[in-house]
């Protein structure tokens, strides 16, 4: 079975997002991953302190075939200092996981499927 691990921002963290719209469509995109016979879990972060160890923990939780990077965390441009430690965790922790990028939480799926 394939497996696949979905970083995200944590809505929590950011102003002004509806948090449990964001993890109602988290929710719906595993039981999508789990029709496909895949194997999915979430990792929340945000920057603040422990982020980095939130992370690992997930990396390190299972061998993972693929590690799916939020767009949220990607596009936004006072993320770029977490998107680059979050890509060189992936590096470190999951060195044997493809990398994808996906656009928003409702194509995460896709975005893994790329590299399964």
């Amino acid at each position: 079975m394939s497996s696949v691990l979905v970083v995200g921002h944590d809505p929590a963290a950011l102003s002004g997002a509806d948090a449990e719209a964001v993890l109602a469509s988290l929710d719906k995109e595993l039981v999508r991953f789990g029709e496909r016979g895949i194997e999915a879990a979430v990792a929340l972060v945000s920057c603040a302190p422990g982020a980095e160890a939130t992370l690992v923990t997930a990396l390190a939780e299972h061998p993972w075939d693929v590690v799916v990077v939020g767009g949220g965390i990607r596009k936004t441009e006072q993320l770029l200092t977490l998107f680059e430690r979050i890509v060189n965790l992936i590096r470190r922790h999951a060195p044997q996981a493809a990398v994808a990028f996906n656009s928003g939480v409702d194509d995460s799926v896709a975005a893994a499927e790329r590299w399964l």
